[in-house]
């Protein structure tokens, strides 16, 4: 998958779960597609890129201007990103002030590589991180924050992540109660400059038929661009 959606805007590139990094859980094909068309409703061009080692190691070359990360852990027992050139491509991504947009699974993704849960600014913990059923999820709104400007509680289909391992600098906007406790699902992060966002919900593409969901993201979007 590698077909780039063209727009006059400033470019996104939207890696997907492909090869390795696809899983028997997450249908990273069709909710990649949800995310391309309302990156595309934001004024970018999206290039899609399911080979992601490959468009990892490229990021060296040519970094987005934004860079959206939808992936699984890969299943094969091998590290991720590959040593070498996709490591170094994407170690030197992160390091930058380039803005950054993990969503659902990603945050399960890279375990090992120390740099992307310190930019992303949290990750799942395997054995402690859990979700509910599958199923109607109330996302309360948290704020005031800009990108939540005027939207209100709502309910979707989906997973709500929970027990996440959260650094302390994030600026939790949406969340969820689980057992008397409140867990974030999407937070945002701005370290002089740099943004950096994660999105817990996008299960799959019944997510994206949420319209206060579009909102919030789209919401997220403009932030992580300087809006």
């Amino acid at each position: 998958m590698t077909d780039p959606v063209t727009t006059d805007g400033p470019r996104a590139l939207l890696l997907s779960g492909g090869g390795r990094y696809a899983d028997p859980w997450h249908p990273f094909a069709a909710t990649t597609v949800r995310l391309a068309a309302l990156l595309t409703g934001c004024g970018l061009r999206v290039d899609v890129r399911d080979d992601v080692d490959d468009a990892l190691a490229g990021l060296a070359v040519a970094p987005p201007d934004l860079l959206v990360v939808n992936v699984g852990q890969p299943r094969d027992g091998g590290p991720a990103p590959l040593p070498g050139a996709a490591a170094d491509g994407f170690a030197a991504y992160l390091a930058g002030s380039r803005p950054l947009l993990g969503v659902h699974s990603s945050a399960t993704s890279f375990e090992g590589f120390d740099a992307w849960e310190e930019r992303l600014g949290g990750r799942w913990v395997r054995d402690v991180s859990m979700h509910p059923e599958h199923g109607p999820a109330a996302v309360q709104v948290l704020g005031p924050h800009p990108v939540t400007a005027g939207l209100a509680d709502f309910v979707l289909l989906d997973e709500r992540y929970t027990h996440l391992r959260v650094q302390p600098d994030v600026t939790a906007v949406a969340g969820h109660e689980h057992e008397g406790r409140r867990h974030p699902l999407v937070w945002v992060r701005d370290a002089d400059g740099t943004r950096t966002a994660y999105d817990a919900l996008g299960h799959d593409e019944r997510s994206y038929d949420s319209a206060e969901h579009l909102r919030l993201l789209r919401g997220v979007v403009g932030w992580l661009l300087g809006g």
